[in-house]
């Protein structure tokens, strides 16, 4: 009784209060007095392997709120553009789960329509994926980050050596693009049409991976994120700014009506963090 009331920081009467209302609860005496020390009753003994699984449940429960307070553990769902699962979003989440071994993680690449909708159905904790598509949607909130725009080409190109590339030095060129109609597609449509060039198409990729595959294997030239060209940069490919400044506008993106956890929250700030170094600033020369 003294190292109970010990444990648990109550007095010693209220500890023998506790095991009064417990016996009345449960019907039967839990303890009988022999040469003055308790002893459990018979039905007591019967009841102990099922107290030591719910004690060791407990134990278990008080670690996991510990380790989910210190983000040590609990799932993150993430749904991204296609192009994001094999480049920029497998190298952070790795160091986000470095430190965090009870966490579990599932990525799913699609197209932002279907991101849109998981998102809209709260079956996902974040989406990454182009923002214009959720502009302004009452079931999502969304945090918009610009990426700086670059001219790709084989490195071979005469193209490296400009230091700048405008649609002037494109006119002639194979242009590898994203599908017309699309928001991005107009993005660099519109700075065509500002330096009176007619846009030349010649491939259609929707995913910036392609495109750069593509221009690895000598084919073609495209405008498109920086963030994608400097993963390909030496394996047959260079890039250059590419002026009028345009970006290429990102969302993160997550249901309104879910509340996030710890751990999506903490992850959307180190991708964003993760960003930073290829953010458009609108003070870049438009020229």
């Amino acid at each position: 009784m003294t190292r109970a009331s010990r444990h648990l920081g109550v007095s010693q009467p209220a500890v023998s209060r506790l095991l009064t209302d417990l016996s009345a609860d449960l019907g039967f005496a839990l303890f009988e007095r022999r040469d003055g020390r308790l002893t459990p009753t018979p039905e007591v003994r019967v009841l102990l392997p099922d107290i030591g699984r719910l004690m060791d449940l407990l134990d278990r429960i008080s670690e996991t709120s510990r380790n989910l307070n210190e983000r040590k553990a609990g799932t993150l769902r993430i749904a991204c553009l296609p192009g994001f699962a094999v480049s920029h979003l497998p190298r952070v989440l790795a160091a986000f789960l470095r430190d965090r071994p009870g966490i579990t993680a599932t990525i799913e690449p699609d197209r932002p329509e279907r991101i849109l909708e998981w998102m809209v159905g709260e079956q996902f904790d974040l989406g990454i994926t182009d923002g214009f598509e959720f502009l302004g949607h009452p079931a999502v909130e969304r945090e918009q980050i610009d990426i700086r725009v670059v001219c790709v080409f084989p490195d071979t190109s005469p193209l490296a050596r400009l230091d700048i590339i405008t649609p002037r030095e494109l006119a002639d060129a194979r242009l590898i693009h994203t599908r017309p109609g699309t928001p991005y597609f107009r993005v660099v449509e519109n700075a065509f049409s500002a330096c009176d060039v007619p846009m030349p198409s010649y491939i259609e990729a929707r995913q910036f991976t392609t495109a750069c595959e593509l221009i690895c294997e000598g084919v073609g030239v495209a405008v498109l994120s920086e963030l994608d060209a400097l993963r390909y940069r030496g394996r047959g490919l260079d890039f250059r700014p590419f002026r009028p400044a345009i970006p290429h506008r990102l969302s993160l993106v997550r249901p309104v009506h879910k509340q996030p956890s710890m751990i999506t929250l903490e992850f959307m700030e180190m991708f964003i963090d993760s960003l930073r170094p290829f953010e458009f600033m609108p003070e870049e020369d438009t020229g």
